[in-house]
């Protein structure tokens, strides 16, 4: 007899292949690649010196807000993260390698992060992910224990940045896409901006991992801001300007990729 795991398995299976569910998954993805466009935005105006919101996804979305019609496309977007979050959990039931499992798990973690930070941003909460970030590791940096969770927590980050890095210099994303279905032109257009796109995340995420083990070593909350402190770090380089821009535009690289997905992504 199959096993409540095949069981699982299968149900999973069949609601993983839900035709709405691939809708708004692939709706999540368009929304989630105009979100990189408009944080490649708010990196330009860090680069200029120009009022900005926080250097990360919730001073994103915080910018839509105050557009026209910006609530709805918060709106739009935090229906399509969630999707997103649901179908990388069924993935996680219905993968059988364990590092695929893990993938999906720290996807499906981050969409809904994203998701909660728009829902914040449409209940009125000026309150940015890099403010609580910091208020977090400020009540941890007053203890031993604290100061290492604030080390792993850095740890981790970086991890996660060396692994963007690395599925962009091997291009291993395109085996999550329908390349088949794509012209020879478009499938190098996609492969370079998915190549520059998870770099220029890997890198940004790495530098943010680091200054979380500074914020610890050093006792100084202020660079336990995640990706808004790497990029006040970056601003304040040698040709700061340019390494922003730089940054910008490979986010900007990775918000064309996603929009690219919501087409192309396997479901």
């Amino acid at each position: 007899m199959p096993s409540a795991h095949s069981h699982a398995r299968g149900a999973a299976a069949r609601a993983a292949d839900n035709p709405w569910l691939e809708r708004l998954t692939r709706g999540g993805f368009l929304g989630y690649g105009v979100l990189h466009l408009l944080f490649a935005y708010v990196i330009v105006q860090i680069a200029f010196g120009g009022p900005a919101a926080d250097g990360d996804q919730s001073g994103a979305m915080h910018k839509v807000a105050e557009k026209p019609f910006g609530t709805v496309l918060i709106v739009v977007m935090v229906i399509g993260l969630v999707a997103m979050a649901v179908w990388q959990v069924l993935e996680i039931l219905t993968v059988h390698r364990h590092l695929e499992r893990a993938a999906s798990a720290v996807r499906a973690a981050f969409y809904l992060y994203l998701a909660w930070n728009g829902v914040k941003v449409l209940r009125g909460k000026s309150t940015s992910s890099a403010d609580t970030q910091q208020n977090a590791a400020e009540g941890l940096l007053g203890s031993g224990p604290g100061r290492l969770t604030v080390v792993g927590a850095g740890l981790a980050v970086s991890a996660i940045g060396i692994g963007l890095a690395v599925v962009g210099l091997t291009r291993r994303f395109e085996k999550h896409l329908k390349v088949g279905q794509m012209s020879a032109t478009m499938r190098r257009l996609i492969g370079r901006l998915g190549m520059l796109g998870y770099i220029a995340k890997g890198i940004a995420y790495g530098i943010a991992g680091v200054l979380f083990v500074v914020a610890a070593v050093q006792y100084d909350p202020d660079k336990a801001r995640g990706l808004d402190a790497a990029l006040r770090a970056l601003s304040e380089r040698s040709y700061g300007t340019w390494l922003l821009l730089s940054a910008a535009l490979g986010f900007a690289a990775y918000g064309v990729f996603a929009v690219a997905e919501a087409r192309y992504r396997k479901i």
